[in-house]
């Protein structure tokens, strides 16, 4: 099986950055997985709302949005740390907050790419291998 492809599948492209947690396009679990996947994305307020599981392209919009909001909360907050709490926390807390800001902005840029993914896939969007 060539990587990127899903066995028992007619060769089905998995794009880097797509969620383990969500099946290929086509895959019989695909859409629901995927509407539990982006609503783990979004404020737990957002599961009482029966818009998004009925509207699963509405959701994979909003929960892109939202992960996006929060990749801009990151870099602002990374940028304002040292001014900030320079001197209010020890210089060893400030070095390890500005390393947890650093790794969680690279986890939401992750998760904004892989949200945007699961948006393509649900307008239809068949991904290709790159060679």
């Amino acid at each position: 099986m060539a990587a990127g492809t899903v066995e028992g599948m007619d060769e089905v492209h998995v794009p880097p950055g797509w969620p383990v947690e969500v099946p290929p396009p086509g895959d019989d679990d695909f859409v629901e997985s995927a509407v539990g996947w982006l609503l783990d994305l979004c404020p737990a307020d957002y599961r009482g709302y029966d818009v998004w599981r009925r509207h699963p392209r509405a959701l994979a919009w909003i929960a892109v949005q939202h992960v996006e909001g929060q990749v801009a909360v990151m870099r602002e907050a990374y940028r304002r740390a040292r001014v900030d709490l320079g001197e209010r926390v020890p210089p060893e807390a400030l070095r390890e907050v500005l390393g947890t800001l650093e790794r969680e902005g690279l986890r939401l840029r992750a998760a904004v790419r892989a949200a945007s993914l699961v948006r393509d896939a649900l307008d239809g969007q068949r991904f290709t291998p790159r060679l």
